[in-house]
């Protein structure tokens, strides 16, 4: 399987090329953004309370199920379909903090290889914070996406309804995350992609150019 591995700060569009570039590669696709959302979300609804259970325990509690299809993506807990639900500012507010958390952070390390072995598909993009550099250090490709804080923030509130700001929100996500984990700088061995002067096509295009190359 040829794991691609891509992460990036918020509004880079790591999700959204991320997807593009695996349904024209044939490949799974799989956000784990999302699962931190949804157990954020599971914390919030009080199926579970993350600060005080281990790895093994959060496991056991957070019934969780994610789409790898990029043509048909959803993300459920337990039967609750909660796709476009844990994308609300209220889990936005608050997913940081669960992130943050050194147990939470171990099973989703253990999640994310789960769901990319049990994808059966030739290959995976797997879309992160952390992914180059912790979750998959030995995928075949590692590419670091970004763009200049200005355009990331203009891209995400233009998927928000006229006159919604969320500036201050996506920036004080990217300097808590950025506490835990670097997403802002390349690792060695990591290619970066700046997409601030690229359109979204051609920003699908680069990753897809270096997965081909890498795939020989």
């Amino acid at each position: 399987m040829h794991i691609v591995a891509i992460d990036g700060p918020a509004g880079s569009g790591k999700s959204s090329v991320s997807r593009a570039a695996a349904k024209l590669l044939g490949f799974g696709y799989l956000d784990t953004g999302a699962a931190y959302r949804a157990l954020t979300w599971a914390n919030q609804k009080g199926l579970l309370d993350c600060s005080k259970l281990d790895a093994n325990q959060i496991a056991a509690k957070f019934d969780y199920s994610i789409s790898t299809n990029p043509d048909n993506f959803w993300v459920k807990v337990g039967e609750d379909l909660v796709t476009d639900e844990i994308r609300g500012p209220e889990v936005g507010l608050e997913v940081s903090k669960i992130a943050q958390l050194p147990e939470v952070r171990k099973f989703m390390h253990q999640l994310t290889h789960r769901l990319v072995a049990s994808a059966g598909q030739p290959g995976v993009i797997v879309e992160g914070r952390d992914i180059t550099t912790v979750v998959f250090p030995e995928a075949k490709t590692r590419i670091l996406l970004t763009a200049s804080e200005e355009v990331r923030l203009a891209r995400r509130e233009a998927e928000l309804p006229s006159g919604v700001s969320i500036a201050k929100q996506v920036s004080d996500r990217d300097k808590t995350d950025s506490k835990v984990v670097d997403f802002l700088a390349p690792a060695a061995g990591v290619s970066l992609i700046d997409s601030t002067n690229l359109n979204f096509d051609d920003t699908v295009a680069a990753v897809v150019e270096l997965v081909k190359k890498d795939m020989g």
